[in-house]
């Protein structure tokens, strides 16, 4: 298939099947109100699909667990998870049927596999389905090679088991596919070392019951794993699908139209991550909220985008990193049951995605994988505050501009609010340290540079 060619209208909405595409791989389906905060009303069932090779049937919410709320740390400095109310947020998604819960061992900070563990294993452990991942992309960035980076990958790997307080696990992925140097950082982590023949023995061994890959970058990549599909048999992948990267991703990722219609053509189920592109997707401009909140008056400007997501019938799961409760009702009226997206909406999504790229917001998904910064600074809080200016209007393009003394109070207010000081752009030396962790292959440095340029331009008044 042409990577660079894109299919017809008619196509599109043939693949996605849009009207009848609800019955479509589906268990028993799982609405929606404007008020995130409360479930009023009557919820239905929670969609699910069914996985076409081992039958497990996964809610089409899945729980994204790098987002795990924080809380002061007690003993000192710092935060820590704030276990207490990850219980009460896991304790609600079970009991409102979702099912599927993806972590990592490098997740917030490096906490969320152990406070994942203990909000979960205070239920039967045949309640839910456990996805987390070989992140040994950060032991190989430190030089680790063959037998010292198997050594290595082998002991994280054990140690999710512990963590997690199982002895198996549902969904396992190579993360982070697609990096770096592409193919040669590929062969370093999972084929030079012998770690993918690991994890297919210990597939064989049951303790590993699906294995598949996490994919950014470059898709030489993923091209060359799913020529691999015959061999290995990929269980499933994991790919960033939105309304936006679905034609336009940006950076080195890929369209989504091309990941998702690849597997496809395999019957490889797709799990879905960043549905709302780092939650940029939440909150638009105000005349293409407007659109939308024209169209479904109730429902939030976030439930488009996990619609969307939704959608397509070789997705098995869509994964949300749901801090707070209020995320989570929101996210369950959407897909309890799922209303899959007519043509006319995929349409609309299609030119708001077209008009969101007029408008030069920084592609961060908050994600942290940058973080920490050695020098301190809040590299996703000065990209999120930016990106939340330029969807509210208060980026002016000059002083002239009609409510530009409006637009400079609230980007410099709410940028002294957002990031302290001593954390803000002014303080990047262009060491460079942050870029390479990025999956969306953001220049880190240039663009903290940009914003702080254009905040000097404020407060100089000199735009």
């Amino acid at each position: 298939m042409d990577k660079n060619k894109t299919i017809s209208r008619r196509d599109f909405f043939k693949r996605m099947g849009a009207a009848g595409i609800a019955s479509a791989g589906l268990a028993a389906c799982g609405g929606r109100q404007e008020n995130p905060s409360s479930l009023t009303g009557q919820l239905g069932d929670m969609t699910y699909r069914t996985h076409p090779h081992n039958g497990n049937r996964v809610s089409l919410l899945g729980y994204g667990c790098m987002r795990w709320p924080m809380m002061p740390n007690p003993d000192g400095e710092g935060e820590v998870i704030d276990q207490e109310a990850v219980n009460r947020l896991v304790d609600y998604a079970l009991a409102h049927g979702v099912n599927y819960f993806d972590t990592a061992p490098p997740y917030v900070r490096g906490l969320s596999e152990t406070a994942t563990g203990i909000a979960l294993s205070r239920h039967p452990r045949n309640s839910y389905y456990i996805a987390t991942k070989m992140s040994n992309h950060h032991l190989a960035r430190t030089g680790l090679r063959g037998k010292a980076l198997y050594d290595a990958s082998l002991e994280m790997y054990h140690h999710s088991f512990e963590a997690l307080q199982t002895d198996y696990l549902d969904y396992y992925l190579l993360h982070n596919v697609g990096g770096e140097t592409g193919m040669p950082f590929l062969r370093q982590r999972f084929f030079e070392s012998g770690v993918l023949d690991f994890l297919l023995e210990e597939r064989k061994a049951g303790r590993i019951r699906n294995l598949g890959f996490s994919y950014h970058g470059d898709v030489k990549v993923f091209d060359y794993l799913l020529s691999l599909h015959d061999e290995i048999r990929w269980d499933f992948v994991q790919i960033q699908l939105n309304y936006v990267d679905y034609r336009h991703a940006s950076g080195m990722n890929f369209n989504a139209e091309y990941l998702y219609a690849e597997l496809e053509k395999r019957g490889i189920p797709a799990v879905v991550m960043e549905p709302l592109l780092g939650g940029r997707l939440a909150s638009l401009q105000d005349y293409l909220n407007a659109r939308l909140k024209q169209r479904r008056p109730s429902e939030s400007v976030a439930s488009w985008a996990f619609r969307f997501s939704g959608t397509f019938p070789g997705v098995l799961t869509v994964l949300s990193g749901m801090t707070y409760i209020e995320h989570l009702q929101d996210n369950l009226r959407t897909y309890s049951p799922l209303d899959p997206c007519t043509e006319d909406e995929l349409a609309l999504l299609e030119d708001t995605a077209q008009e969101m790229l007029r408008y030069p917001s920084v592609p961060c998904t908050t994600c942290e994988y940058c973080m920490p910064c050695p020098y301190g600074i809040n590299i996703p809080g000065i990209f999120s505050h930016y990106n939340k200016c330029i969807n509210e209007g208060n980026v002016p393009s000059s002083s002239r501009d009609e409510d530009y003394r409006k637009a400079r109070r609230a980007f410099l207010v709410g940028y002294d609010r957002s990031v302290p000081r001593l954390r803000q752009a002014s303080y990047c030396i262009g060491c460079n340290q942050c870029t390479p962790h990025c999956p969306q292959s953001i220049k880190i440095p240039d663009e903290l540079h940009r914003i702080d340029r254009f905040v000097e331009q404020l407060k100089q008044g000199t735009l």
